[in-house]
């Protein structure tokens, strides 16, 4: 017998929000902490909804959980990202599945005003280099790694 409820796996599919600004001189990302486990600091993201687009879907996270509301299309796909180990709470049975996220990602010429909202304890904008030196949750410090390298 399968450990899944069919012949198949059951796949949640998620998205990820990278949002990039340059601040005298130093190139800085949005991340929220998390406020439900696992917790850490990651960036804002969660489930798509069954009769959501991936690109709605993004816009939505990205406004309940730090305020920011872009212009429409201001978000460009950047990858999928879909490790079997990626999210810890889907490992072991009886949850056992499998997370899937299409990460996004939005240059501003400038940070906006965050509020921290939803599932997501606190919200702020941080260095790159020192949000890499303490660690993202799930697989957030490559998703941040091949942000920058698109940027460059």
């Amino acid at each position: 017998m399968s450990r899944y409820a069919s012949d198949y796996p059951i796949f949640y599919v998620t998205v990820d929000i990278v949002l990039l600004a340059v601040v005298d001189g130093v190139l800085q990302t949005l991340v929220i902490e998390r406020g439900e486990e696992p917790t850490g600091w990651a960036f804002p993201g969660g489930f798509v909804e069954p009769d959501e687009d991936l690109r709605a879907a993004a816009a939505r996270e990205l406004a309940e959980e730090t305020g920011v509301r872009l212009e429409e299309g201001a978000l460009e796909q950047l990858g999928t990202y879909g490790a079997p180990d990626r999210d810890p709470r889907y490992l072991e049975p009886p949850a056992y599945a499998r997370v899937v996220s299409m990460a996004w990602f939005a240059v501003l010429p400038e940070p906006v005003a965050v509020r921290a909202g939803t599932d997501a304890a606190h919200a702020q904008w941080r260095p790159v280099a020192e949000v890499l030196a303490g660690g993202l949750a799930f697989d957030h410090d490559q998703i941040l790694g091949d942000a920058v390298t698109r940027v460059r």
